[in-house]
C-alpha cells in the first residue's frame, strides 16, 4: 500500500513540476539558472520516499567559479538525492533521447541542459568540444556522470574520460560529488534511512596534460571511492543507532 501511495505522489509531483516548470521556463528558455531550481524541487521528494538527505559542502563551494562537477551515478533515486547538490548556473550533459520523455523531456531541454548523441560515436566525440564551447560562451558549470551509466549496486564503475578531457581543454577544475549508497532504498519501507551527499574540494586539472587524462580520471575516481566508502560506513552507524 505504501509503495502504491508513494508511486502516485511521486508521479503526480513530477508531472506537475514538469508541466508548470516548462511553462515557467518559456519566459526565459535555456536559462542555466533553472537547472538548480528544478533540481532542488525534485530533491524535495526525498522526504516522500523516507530518505533523510544530508548535504555537505566546503565553505568555499560558492566560489568554485566555472568547473566540471562529477558525481557517482547509482539509480533513479539520484533525482531526489544528488540533485540537492546542483549549484546555481550548473547544467548537465544528457543524451538526446531524454527530450522525448513525456513532460520531463521538454523541461530538461528548456532549463538549458546540454544534449549529446551517445548512439553516434563520431558525434559523441564532439561532446568535449561542445562542453568547451559552452564554457567559452556562457558563465556556467557543467555536471557530468563519468561512469556513463547507472551502477545499480555494483559500486563505483570505471570512469570514462570525457569529463576529464573537457576539464583539461577548458582549463577548469573538477569538483567531485560523492553520494552514499542508495541501492537498499525500498519504496514499500517507511524509513529508508540516511543518505549523505558530500562535495569535495576542487581538483586542479591544469596540472595535467591531455596525455595524462587517464591519470586525472584515476585520481578523481580514487578520491571518490575512498569518500563513498567512508560515507557508507557513517550511514551504517547512523541507521544502526536509529533501530
Amino acid at each position: 500500500m505504501l509503495l502504491i501511495l508513494r508511486a502516485i505522489i511521486v508521479t503526480l509531483y513530477c508531472l506537475l513540476v514538469s508541466f508548470f516548470g516548462s511553462l515557467y521556463c518559456l519566459f526565459s528558455p535555456r536559462n542555466p539558472r533553472h537547472v538548480a531550481t528544478f533540481g532542488h524541487l525534485f530533491g524535495r521528494l526525498s522526504t516522500v520516499l523516507g530518505i533523510k538527505v544530508e548535504l555537505r559542502k566546503p565553505a568555499s563551494a560558492d566560489n568554485n567559479g566555472k568547473c566540471i562537477y562529477i558525481a557517482n551515478h547509482q539509480n533513479n533515486y539520484d533525482m531526489v538525492t544528488v540533485s540537492n547538490a546542483v549549484q546555481p548556473r550548473t547544467v548537465t550533459v544528457g543524451k538526446k533521447s531524454l527530450v522525448w520523455i513525456p513532460f520531463f523531456g521538454p523541461l530538461y531541454w528548456l532549463t538549458g541542459n546540454l544534449l549529446i548523441d551517445r548512439n553516434n560515436r563520431a558525434k559523441a566525440h564532439g561532446t568535449i568540444a561542445q562542453v568547451v564551447d559552452a564554457f567559452n560562451k556562457q558563465d556556467i558549470s557543467i555536471w557530468m556522470f563519468p561512469e556513463g551509466t547507472r551502477s545499480r549496486g555494483r559500486g563505483l564503475l570505471p570512469f570514462k574520460t570525457g569529463a576529464f578531457h573537457a576539464a583539461i581543454a577548458a582549463g577548469v577544475p573538477i569538483v567531485p560529488i560523492c553520494v552514499s549508497s542508495t541501492d537498499k532504498v525500498k519504496l514499500n519501507r517507511w524509513n529508508n534511512g540516511h543518505v549523505i551527499v558530500e562535495m569535495l574540494e576542487p581538483v586542479d586539472a591544469s596540472h595535467y596534460s591531455k596525455e595524462q587524462v587517464r591519470e586525472l580520471a584515476a585520481h578523481c575516481r580514487e578520491l571518490m571511492k575512498v569518500k563513498i566508502d567512508q560515507l557508507d560506513a557513517e550511514v551504517a552507524k547512523l541507521d544502526a543507532g536509529k533501530k
